[in-house]
């Protein structure tokens, strides 16, 4: 589906659950130009890059997810059921009732002592960390989901923030994409929400939404984790992004504007220790003190 996004360009896009937004059609075309009509670039995070070196896609082509060898279903991986689901510190915020779950390209991570991938969507009603032993054709799959991660060597401290233990619920239905007709692409994908577990928690992702690029989820933690802010360059100047959202106008679509959402780049050091980089929301972000 192409859309038209007047303040970001051409985009082409299609919504999954948790994962934001997923490119889709001729990857050779958006490797060349970008999303957004201006001509992508190789930068720190990755070789399509738009408006930062650090806001990029996570493969160089193709989807974001884990393909299985089904033709039918190519990204869906079958599950045993009754794994534990993790958070970005390891613990444990659900038991997996799941039969399948899609997973995000390159993110592995151990936790007690077993490697785990990341999964869109779980029973926790979020994102999480999945044991290898629960997926099903688990050869298969460690031999395809590779490594990435975002990088942050060099760049320079700035204010120290905490995921919110609330959320805006007028942000929350609005669309990170202009005439979006998807269950998700909303705003709340990148909020502090409250979890199947009864406890908000939200993503750090890889891109910021609505450049085409993937909006993919990387990690997920609980509100009260510290989030160091980092002073990334960007197009405009300023160390972070800022992405129109869209309510519905008269004839029911997602063609209105109504504010923005801001994106800023730093880093979590997760319990274990693991330093994970990435974007987040500042709406799912309050000042705070003591970040790493």
């Amino acid at each position: 589906m192409n859309i038209k996004n007047p303040v970001l360009g051409v985009l082409t896009l299609v919504s999954v659950a948790c994962g934001g937004e997923v490119p889709v059609g001729d990857d050779a075309a958006l490797d060349a130009v970008g999303s957004t009509g201006q001509a992508a670039f190789s930068g720190v995070n990755g070789t399509v890059c738009e408006e930062s070196a650090y806001n990029c896609k996570l493969r160089p082509s193709g989807g974001n997810r884990v393909l299985t060898n089904d033709p039918d279903d190519d990204d869906s991986w079958e599950l045993y059921t009754g794994g534990p689901v993790r958070d970005g510190n390891g613990t444990v915020v659900a038991t997996s009732t799941r039969t399948s779950a899609t997973f995000n390209h390159g993110q592995t991570r151990t936790f007690a002592g077993e490697l785990h991938a990341f999964a869109v969507s779980t029973s926790n009603s979020s994102a999480g960390w999945m044991p290898m032993s629960a997926i099903k054709g688990r050869t298969s799959f460690e031999d395809k989901v590779g490594h990435v991660s975002a990088l942050s060597s060099g760049l320079a401290k700035m204010a120290c923030y905490a995921v919110r233990n609330s959320h805006d619920t007028t942000l929350e239905f609005k669309k990170v994409v202009y005439d979006s007709d998807a269950v998700h692409e909303r705003a709340g994908d990148y909020l502090p929400l409250v979890r199947a577990n009864g406890l908000r928690s939200a993503n750090l992702t890889f891109n910021v939404p609505g450049f085409g690029l993937g909006g993919v989820a990387v990690d997920h933690f609980p509100a009260g984790t510290k989030f160091q802010r980092l002073d990334v360059p960007t197009s405009s100047g300023a160390p972070s992004i800022d992405i129109p959202l869209w309510v519905q106008d008269s004839a029911g679509r997602y063609r209105q504007q109504s504010g923005t959402m801001k994106f800023i780049y730093g880093y979590v050091i997760a319990a274990t220790g693991t330093r994970r980089n990435g974007w987040m929301a500042y709406d799912a972000l309050q000042v705070s003190s003591g970040c790493p």
